[in-house]
């Protein structure tokens, strides 16, 4: 054993490699991406490391693995699981051979997510056990025993860390190589009537895995990280918590009358006897839990099932706040409130606001053009715009003011074709990202074509998964192994499932941009533009424009009518940072009197 300082996604993916991982795959999401990133930096070339064009995609090869008696860890985020729900929820009756770990990281605020999920929900819904650890060192032990777990039940299991573990820092133990374990799969042995699911297979699976669960509630209730501590001094009060929560709780409990303390690290199956144990000489106990309230449900229900007086209390008695994530200070006087003591920042002034920092897209980003062009394109007439998930959902923000509407991944083409079916007489326009066009939206294409829609489709092709940290993709050429492969061709596939219009533009040469919009979007039916022009991350910045003051008449239409963040006011007059300036060009096409230098103004 040694010491390294790790993030914590970089400890699941270290404990997964320790545990004898064979096969990795998933889809980027924060906060889980790091996972399967760290896993690739340090393949020994004995794993297979792999960013699949969805969660549906990598669900199903890592199924496949598991059967043949690989272990395999499939990541994603929590909006991510409900797109590989579908194979998920059949392969909880199928079981797997290998170990199999669905690494599931959510996301309590949210902070960079459409929902606050809550995945413990999702383990009960599909009768998985799932895994919650609390700190970066436990993440670290805790998914190489997932891995044991798995294999010895033969089931998928969730390993379900929040933002705050995720992406926390520790100095934790971690095994030399030489103690690391090798699994050598068997491979596939045929067996239809394991690996075919079938009515009949799946009602004696439903039972068997009832018996299962119930069994794990008992094998849970000794599991070593399900912990009682009990009261430091005569106190009928406890404390039920789990994940970072437990860490605030400990916290907070530092030269404290301490209550006892139950800490829950695996929420389903819930230890139930545990529980019993933990609650049986207990009057009160406040749950203390991120995001919902599970353990304040199970414990309600242990004290109706076994007759026990305890009064339960946390989120559903208003005791804890119902939405957002919990803080020291949020944990410290929520426990303050329930043991008598003194709050936090009673006396002390109020704490001025934070300047508000709206995300934006960044300095030279391409999609702003993009969306300038359709803007220009459209100006005039009934438009509405459908978003989606990626960078371009920041072309909500003003003054570009383009995204009407954002739900999930691709759901942007058939909303598009939704409003389009009641409304017309409105120009409907779809926004995909390059990598979620591949994701999620190749299906709402087939589908608008199919349904005679009249929508104009834009993809945003800027080569590369940007808000996640720059991933490759199907487009990309090349995969997470590095590899070289044939890239593929985005204009191809929408011309294969049907459309006759798809042209492609650099949407930073913006009059042609413009032009092209307004030409395609005329059209009936379904039709196309790819806005293809790299991501400024990924490109060398150009020498960065220059305003030539003898001819701005400070209008300020490049501030007003684009938001780019090199652009700003300084004494009064409008200037270029040219610490952020790309030297994109695209503010010099903007200016009505030519003032600023660029590539088309020099």
């Amino acid at each position: 054993m040694h010491k390294e300082f790790l993030m914590g996604n970089a400890a699941v993916a270290m404990g997964a490699i320790a545990a004898g991982l064979n096969v990795v795959c998933g889809y980027p999401g924060t906060p889980s991406t790091e996972v399967l990133e760290t896993a690739a930096k340090n393949n020994d070339g004995k794993l297979y490391v792999e960013w699949s064009v969805n969660e549906k995609a990598a669900m199903e090869l890592g199924a496949g693995a598991a059967y043949s008696g690989a272990r395999t860890m499939v990541t994603m985020k929590q909006v991510g699981l409900n797109v590989a729900a579908d194979p998920l929820m059949s392969l909880e009756y199928l079981g797997v051979k290998g170990g199999m770990v669905i690494m599931v990281a959510d996301d309590p605020g949210p902070i960079s997510s459409q929902t606050e999920q809550d995945t413990r929900h999702f383990a009960s819904f599909s009768k998985l056990p799932c895994f919650d650890p609390s700190s970066v060192q436990e993440a670290y032990e805790m998914i190489q025993e997932a891995f044991e777990y798995s294999e010895k039940y033969h089931t998928p299991v969730f390993f379900r860390p929040t933002t705050r573990v995720c992406h926390g820092y520790a100095s934790i133990n971690v095994k030399d190589r030489n103690e690391y374990k090798t699994n050598t799969p068997e491979g596939f042995v045929k067996d239809s009537s394991k690996w075919v699911i079938f009515p009949r297979l799946s009602f004696n699976a439903h039972i068997n895995i009832e018996k299962r669960n119930a069994e794990l509630s008992d094998v849970f209730s000794e599991y070593k990280r399900n912990i009682i501590t009990p009261a430091k001094s005569p106190c009928r009060k406890g404390i039920a918590s789990h994940g970072i929560s437990y860490t605030y709780v400990q916290e907070a409990l530092k030269n404290k009358e301490n209550p006892a303390v139950l800490k829950i690290s695996t929420p389903f199956p819930f230890p139930e006897k545990l529980a019993v144990e933990f609650l049986k000489d207990l009057d009160e106990v406040l749950c203390i839990e991120e995001l919902d309230p599970v353990i304040e449900r199970e414990l309600i229900y242990v004290c109706g099932k076994y007759h026990l007086n305890t009064k339960i209390l946390g989120k559903l008695t208003g005791n804890v706040k119902t939405a957002g994530e919990n803080t020291c200070d949020s944990v410290y006087n929520n426990i303050a409130e329930f043991m008598g003591w003194e709050l936090l920042n009673q006396d002390s002034p109020e704490t001025p606001p934070l300047p508000v920092r709206p995300p934006v897209l960044c300095a030279g980003c391409p999609h702003r053009a993009s969306f300038y062009a359709v803007k220009t394109a459209m100006k005039g007439q009934k438009s509405v715009f459908c978003g989606d998930i990626g960078c371009y959902t920041l072309g909500n923000a003003m003054p570009l003011d383009m995204v009407d509407t954002c739900l999930c991944m691709g759901a942007g083409v058939n909303i598009a074709q939704g409003i389009g079916k009641i409304e017309p007489d409105t120009r409907c326009f779809s926004f995909v990202g390059d990598s979620t066009f591949f994701a999620s939206a190749i299906t709402g294409a087939v589908n608008a074509v199919y349904n005679q829609a009249d929508m104009t489709l834009i993809v945003l092709d800027n080569s590369t998964t940007a808000m996640t940290g720059h991933q490759p993709h199907p487009g990309t050429g090349r995969t997470m192994m590095g590899q070289i492969v044939d890239k593929v061709n985005i204009e191809a596939v929408l011309r294969g499932v049907g459309l006759k219009t798809v042209e492609t533009v650099n949407p930073l040469e913006l009059d042609k941009a413009v032009e092209t919009v307004k030409r395609v979007s005329a059209e009936k039916g379904v039709k196309a533009v790819i806005f293809k022009s790299p991501c400024a991350v990924l490109i060398k910045p150009e020498k960065p424009a220059v305003i030539d003051e003898d001819k701005c008449i400070n209008c300020k239409k490049c501030i007003n009518s684009l938001g780019c963040p090199a652009i700003i006011i300084s004494e009064g007059k409008v200037r270029i940072d040219s610490s952020l300036c790309t030297g994109c060009g695209l503010c010099s096409q903007v200016c009505p009197v030519n003032a600023i230098g660029g590539k088309e103004n020099e």
